[in-house]
């Protein structure tokens, strides 16, 4: 059997996009690959754990700079592996800076989540040195959609190195909920962190011009500044801002809700997951036009809305749109219920996976950047 090492950021219950990802493809390959998992704790201490069959080693952290957590330790950890293959998820500086000290000898896949929205300069002169010592060994870079693959200039000079491999998740955990039916006033429902490029500004703005209601779930640095920007725009309760909230209560307000709402505004949201767990409850999607893979995950007028990011007006007459057309929306809930049956299941993921790993396996090996 294989051994696969995951480098990662943090992984469940730390919340995030990329950790849930990460946490989804290591229970969709057991059975044929031996997962690790190498991330960064939040606190001063490396715990090393098994959970629900995953080898995770959480290496303690100093402090941060910027969003960037600083552990000294990791490059130690990662020239240590005796990995057969290494998987590493993009962004992640410091997994980025760690690689490119310790400089390990097995094979190197790059799984390559979304884009590195930063200043031009910045980017440049920081993150693009240690990112090309990496890219220039990796033999295999995966992306979750076609259009990320295409979109993505920094992955320009290794398009033949590129592989698809979209999310999948389990659609029977989202089919139904109990007690999950309509109550009070419909809503629509946003769910993730609350972080600038997620858009819930975009989102407030519209409800502003609207008679809608609006549950938005998560939490993150921009909470506190939404939850004002809603008390200034006379929101009167309209916006509920819930914090985290459990998986089951999740489900819960996925069946209760009229429609989901992404309303991102770069491609820093890359395939938007949420997307597929409301698809799978069978209710619409309203998304933005972001030059990523969210468009192709969720399609016009086929399960779901798209409108221009960044255009509240447009976000506005879409959520009214679906707010006064129950038929509209059951169609197109049906149709995502459908997509992610045939498209996004953990089997699909599965497979995938296997013969992503199997590829691997037989691929010469490139030789060390300098």
């Amino acid at each position: 059997m294989i051994r696969v090492l995951h480098v990662g950021k943090f992984y469940p219950p730390h919340a995030g996009g990329m950790e849930r990802v990460l946490e989804t493809i290591c229970r969709a390959s057991q059975g044929f690959v031996e997962n690790h998992v190498l991330v960064l704790n939040g606190s001063s201490r490396t715990v090393q754990e098994r959970r629900d069959g995953v080898h995770v080693t959480r290496v303690a952290s100093i402090g941060s700079i910027g969003s960037v957590h600083v552990a000294p330790g990791f490059a130690r950890r990662l020239a240590r592996t005796a990995a057969d293959l290494i998987v590493l998820h993009e962004p992640n500086p410091w997994a980025l800076l760690s690689y490119a000290i310790a400089r390990p000898g097995p094979p190197l896949f790059i799984w390559y989540h979304s884009d590195v929205v930063r200043p031009a300069l910045q980017y440049a002169l920081f993150y693009a040195p240690l990112a090309r010592v990496a890219y220039a060994r990796a033999q295999r870079i995966i992306v979750s959609s076609p259009p990320l693959g295409e979109y993505a200039a920094v992955l320009t000079p290794y398009r033949d190195r590129v592989r698809v491999v979209p999310f999948g998740i389990e659609p029977s955990r989202w089919r139904s909920h109990a007690g999950a039916g309509p109550s009070g006033e419909p809503f629509v429902l946003f769910a993730g962190r609350h972080v600038a490029y997620k858009g819930v500004d975009v989102l407030l703005r519209a409800l502003a011009q609207s008679t809608a209601r609006a549950v938005i779930v998560g939490d993150g640095p921009k909470r506190r500044a939404w939850e004002a920007m809603a008390r200034g725009l006379g929101l009167n309760g309209r916006a509920t801002f819930t914090g985290e909230v459990p998986d089951d209560e999740l489900r819960r307000l996925m069946h209760a809700c009229a429609a989901l709402v992404l309303p991102s505004v770069t491609r820093a949201e890359a395939f938007g997951y949420v997307q597929l767990e409301a698809m799978a409850a069978g209710k619409p999607v309203i998304s933005t036009d972001v030059p990523s893979g969210v468009s192709w995950v969720n399609q016009h007028m086929r399960t779901g809305l798209i409108v221009p990011s960044g255009d509240d007006r447009a976000l506005r007459a879409a959520i009214d749109r679906l707010m006064a057309d129950s038929s509209l929306r059951d169609r197109l809930g049906a149709a995502g219920r459908a997509r992610v049956e045939q498209e996004f299941t953990l089997e699909r993921l599965r497979d995938r996976l296997r013969t992503l790993y199997e590829e691997g396996a037989v691929v010469p090996q490139r030789p060390a950047a300098c």
